[in-house]
């Protein structure tokens, strides 16, 4: 249970990795110079020799890891960062790794095996993961704000998706992690009872599942399963939940509703297989998003905090 709501908050988390853009010295005056993309140093051989039993230390315990560091004014404290769960599992892993390779594994690497692994842990793909990543030595509570929140709109999700590289198939897919996990009462109770200033609920909700919602959130900080139907499974049916109105974040719902991703929610819903493939590439896509390699960012000897110099 603890690595599906990890994978979860790591879904959200590989957002916040700080961005380097690594360019080649420029050796005449005259050559253009194209920019070299951080995520094409990674390897899926790059602890074979430094650290050869990393992948299985992370396995058997359970990108840029700044949601991770934990001082006031962090990520990590940001009243949007409050549900995410698994932060032990990864300092338990971390710690198993700096007895056997010290300052080697990046908690950012560390975190992305782990989705991985949470994903194939509730019955989701397998996939490689190619590792390289270093820490970022900075963490802002309001980063964690521009992570969307649950109630933007489509074009808002899908600009959003764009700025890092990823398209709408992406966002599609990658909205299907919330097959599994949960989110608090407060990120919905505009939707329960006053929709958009009208006073009255979401009228794409479907009417059984909003009497549920309205008598499961009593307090804005109780917790609802953003998949009602199969929470700890990862499985389709958080599509099939869009075509039957009961998606539980008017972002997920309104995939359903917009044109420009009504196609890709109907064929993620009727071809499970299909859902599965993509979502390999999507996560290899979005843990390629941001990276810090080479000589920038650290190795964090704890996820918490950055090294002291």
């Amino acid at each position: 249970m603890m690595k599906k709501c990890c994978y979860l908050a790591i879904f959200v988390l590989l957002f916040h990795l700080e961005f380097l853009a690594i360019q080649p010295v420029n050796a005449t005056a005259k050559r253009v110079v194209v920019p070299q993309n951080p995520a094409n140093y990674l390897s899926l051989t790059y602890y074979l020799n430094k650290c050869p039993d990393a992948e299985g230390i992370i396995q058997q315990k359970g990108c840029d890891a700044s949601i991770l560091l934990n001082y006031k004014g962090s990520e990590r404290s940001s009243y949007v960062s409050s549900t995410l769960r698994g932060f032990q599992v990864i300092d338990d892993i971390k710690a198993e790794l700096e007895k056997r390779c010290p300052r080697t594994v990046s908690c950012a690497d560390i975190l992305t095996a782990a989705a991985r692994d949470a994903t194939v842990f509730a019955g989701g793909p397998f996939w490689e993961v190619p590792f390289g990543r270093k820490d970022g030595r900075i963490s802002l509570a309001k980063e964690a704000e521009v992570v969307p929140q649950g109630h933007e709109n489509v074009t808002a999700l899908i600009e959003f998706f764009q700025t890092k590289g990823l398209n709408i198939l992406d966002l599609v897919t990658l909205s299907g992690a919330h097959t599994i996990g949960r989110c608090t009462c407060g990120t919905i109770l505009n939707r329960l009872y006053n929709f958009n200033g009208t006073k009255n609920p979401d009228p794409s909700l479907n009417t059984s599942y909003l009497n549920l919602l309205k008598k499961r959130c009593k307090r804005s900080t109780d917790l609802v399963y953003l998949d009602v139907i199969t929470p700890r499974t990862f499985d389709t049916v958080f599509y099939t939940n869009l075509q039957r109105k009961v998606g539980l974040l008017t972002t997920d719902q309104e995939l359903y509703s917009d044109q420009r991703t009504l196609p890709f929610v109907e064929a993620m819903a009727s071809q499970p297989f299909l859902f599965q493939n993509q979502f390999i590439v999507s996560m290899t896509n979005l843990g390629n998003v941001q990276v810090l390699t080479g000589n920038e960012g650290e190795v964090r000897a704890n996820c918490n905090y950055i090294n002291r110099r």
